[in-house]
């Protein structure tokens, strides 16, 4: 594998905080704007790590980050936006990929990575989520033109350590007395290890049958919304009764929780689940992977969280 300067948006998420740690480990140089930089001291833990206070949604200070990188990698999203109109979707989703492939042509860089997700559909996606993550996805299909060696990765939802899915239920079963009312229960999902995403987006960084491909990523176990939960539930040796919901008291319930801080659960979250999240096609087959399996991986998810054990462990094999 070639040795590349990248440049990761959103790399101090969840995903990224297995991701950077990966590629550290293989000798890329890596650059990571955010916001703070001191909030994510603990990433310079790793010797090939450049960490910038930065605005990626201004554009000048965008290509000035992306004018010293030959790869772009970029893993912004949300779930959730502040308001309702769906302006906070549109400007994370579709307007950051359009700067960034943007500043990624007039920079000269030839290889971009897109994090998207199962089911995005500019035209048919149920919700704002996946209508802009769809848009965004055509905007880099329409737009790379010859300049841009592209690759899209859609994953179900993904799990691990420090994942903000498999650990919210967790805490809602503890925090539940005796039940847990449980929206669209029978939404049916194939959780993918996070480590099995990364070792994707390694497998695809350097490999040209990887470009202008869109890779479908699901674990091996599809289950139910209501599955998944009981099966958290005694990974966690909680009991607790899971009481699934019509689906006129999900959409209740996701619209109260709207004007809930934090928006634990929303009315686009009860659009997405409108659509089983499982693969039509096996991207990790497509790429030679094998994924590990929910069961074995579970324990892992909800019981180290830790990012600056993990980046701490990257930096000594980076070191030998």
């Amino acid at each position: 594998m070639s040795k590349h300067s990248i440049c990761i948006l959103g790399g101090t998420g969840f995903v990224g905080s297995h991701l950077v740690p990966a590629l550290a480990a293989a000798g890329h140089d890596i650059l990571l704007p955010t916001r703070n930089r001191e909030r994510n001291r603990s990433l310079l833990v790793l010797p090939t790590v450049r960490v910038q206070t930065m605005n990626i949604h201004n554009e000048s200070e965008l290509r000035r980050a992306l004018g010293d990188v030959d790869v772009v990698i970029n893993l912004v999203g949300i779930l959730n936006e502040r308001g309702r109109d769906g302006s906070g979707f549109r400007k994370a989703h579709v307007e950051l990929t359009r700067k960034a492939v943007d500043a990624a042509k007039a920079c000269g860089v030839r290889r971009f990575l897109q994090m998207s997700a199962l089911k995005a559909n500019a035209g048919s996606g149920p919700s704002l989520y996946l209508k802009t993550k769809g848009e965004a996805e055509d905007i880099l299909r329409r737009e790379a033109g010859t300049d841009l060696d592209w690759t899209i990765f859609q994953p179900s939802v993904i799990f691990g350590p420090g994942d903000s899915f498999t650990n919210r239920f967790a805490s809602l079963l503890r925090l539940s007395p005796l039940l847990l009312p449980l929206a669209k229960p029978n939404a049916r999902l194939a959780p993918v290890f996070v480590g099995d995403v990364v070792a994707a987006f390694l497998r695809c960084l350097d490999d040209p049958a990887c470009f202008s491909q869109t890779y479908q990523l699901c674990g091996p176990q599809v289950v139910s919304l209501r599955e998944l939960v009981q099966i958290i539930a005694d990974a966690t040796a909680t009991r607790r009764r899971v009481i699934g919901l019509s689906d006129m008291l999900s959409k209740a319930q996701a619209r109260i929780m709207d004007f809930v801080p934090g928006k634990p659960f929303s009315t686009d979250n009860y659009l997405s689940l409108s659509v089983h999240n499982i693969c039509d096609e096996n991207g990790f087959k497509k790429l030679g992977l094998t994924p590990r399996s929910l069961k074995t991986q579970l324990p892992r998810a909800l019981g180290d969280g830790d990012a600056r054990q993990r980046y701490s462990i990257y930096r000594q094999t980076v070191s030998r």
